[in-house]
C-alpha cells in the first residue's frame, strides 16, 4: 500500500476522534461564555427552578394517582372559596375553595410537558426533513417542499383542533396536534442552511475522504446549524403554552388538570368581581418562564453560532 493511501486511511480513521474533541471544546467554550453573562445565568437559574417545581409537581401527581386518592390541589372547600392571600393560602383560593398556589405548581408541570413533548415531536421532523431537502436537493427537495407547503397552507389552529378531536381531548391530543403542525418554520430554516453548507470546503473534503452522506448530514453539518434548533426551542416553549391556553379556552385542551390555560380561562370571569389572585398567579408564573427561555436561548445562540464566534475571535 502506497504512502498517499496510508495517509488517506489514517486521516479518515482519525476524523471521529478529532470531531469528538472539537465538539467537547465547542461546548466548553460556549459554557465559559455563558457563565460570564449574569443575565444568562440568572435565566438558567429560573429555568432550573421551574424544572425542579415541575418534577415536584409530577411526583405529587403520580403519588396520588397510584394511591387512587384525590390530590390536594383538587380538594374542594366551599367554605374557603375566594379567600384572600394568607400564610395558609399564599395566593388565595378559587371559586371552589381550592388553593391557587398548588394549582399554579401543577400548571408548571403541564406547561413543561406541553413544551417538551411538542418539541420532541416537531424538532426531529423539522431537522430530518430540512436536512434531507437541503443536502440532496432535486426531487427530494421538491417532495419535502410540497409536503411542508401543504401543512403550512392549513390554519394551524384548525389543524390542531382536528387532530385533538380525532385522538381525543386531553394532554396527548394537544401535544400531538401542536407537534405535527409547528415544524414547518424550522424545517425551512434548516433547509436553507444545508443549501449553503453542502458546497463548502469542509463538506467537499469529507466527501473526498469517502465519508457517507448521512454522516456528513448529521455529524458535520448539523453542529453548524444546531443554534437554530436551540432558538426554535426557546420560541416554541412559550408558543406551545399560548396554544394550550387557546385550546383550553375552546374546551379541547387539557382536561381535569389545573393548567395555566384553564386557570386563566376560569379566572377572567371573576376578574370584574376583584378576585385577581388566580389570574395573577398563572400569568406571573407564565411570564417568568417565557422570558427566561427567550433570554437564555439568545445567550445560547450567541455562544454556539459559528459566525458570531468567528467575529468575536477576529475582534479579540
Amino acid at each position: 500500500m502506497t504512502a498517499p493511501v496510508l495517509d488517506h486511511v489514517a486521516t479518515a480513521a482519525a476524523m471521529p476522534a478529532r470531531d469528538t474533541e472539537m465538539a467537547v471544546s465547542l461546548w466548553r467554550t460556549a459554557w465559559r461564555q455563558i457563565r460570564r453573562r449574569r443575565l444568562a445565568m440568572t435565566c438558567l437559574g429560573i429555568i432550573v427552578f421551574y424544572a425542579v417545581v415541575a418534577v415536584y409537581a409530577e411526583s405529587v401527581y403520580w403519588y396520588y394517582r397510584l394511591r387512587q386518592e384525590t390530590p390536594p390541589y383538587k380538594v374542594v372547600h366551599f367554605e374557603d372559596r375566594f379567600a384572600k392571600p394568607t400564610l395558609q393560602h399564599p395566593l388565595g383560593t378559587d371559586s371552589l375553595g381550592r388553593d391557587v398556589l398548588r394549582q399554579v405548581i401543577q400548571g408548571t408541570r403541564i406547561a413543561f410537558e406541553v413544551g417538551i413533548y411538542t418539541s420532541l415531536i416537531a424538532i426531529p421532523i423539522a431537522v430530518i426533513f430540512g436536512a434531507l431537502a437541503g443536502f440532496f436537493g432535486r426531487w427530494v427537495d421538491d417532495l419535502i417542499t410540497w409536503v411542508y407547503t401543504v401543512f403550512d397552507s392549513v390554519p394551524y389552529l384548525l389543524f390542531i383542533l382536528a387532530i385533538a378531536m380525532v385522538v381525543g381531548k386531553g394532554l396527548f391530543g394537544v401535544c400531538l396536534g401542536i407537534g405535527l403542525t409547528t415544524w414547518v418554520g424550522l424545517c425551512r430554516l434548516i433547509r436553507g442552511e444545508y443549501l449553503k453548507h453542502r458546497d463548502r470546503q469542509y463538506v467537499l473534503a469529507a466527501k473526498s475522504l469517502g465519508v457517507g452522506n448521512l454522516s456528513i448530514i448529521f455529524r458535520h453539518i448539523l453542529p453548524n446549524v444546531v443554534h437554530l434548533v436551540i432558538i426554535s426551542f426557546s420560541l416554541r416553549f412559550p408558543s406551545a403554552i399560548l396554544t394550550e391556553v387557546i385550546l383550553s379556552y375552546l374546551g379541547v385542551g387539557v382536561q381535569g388538570e389545573p393548567s395555566w390555560g384553564i386557570m386563566i380561562s376560569d379566572a377572567k370571569i371573576r376578574l370584574w368581581q376583584g378576585y385577581w389572585y388566580e389570574l395573577g398567579g398563572a400569568t406571573v408564573a407564565m411570564f417568568f418562564i417565557v422570558l427566561a427561555f427567550n433570554l437564555f436561548g439568545d445567550a445560547l445562540r450567541d455562544a454556539l453560532d459559528p459566525k458570531l464566534r468567528t467575529a468575536e475571535a477576529k475582534t479579540a
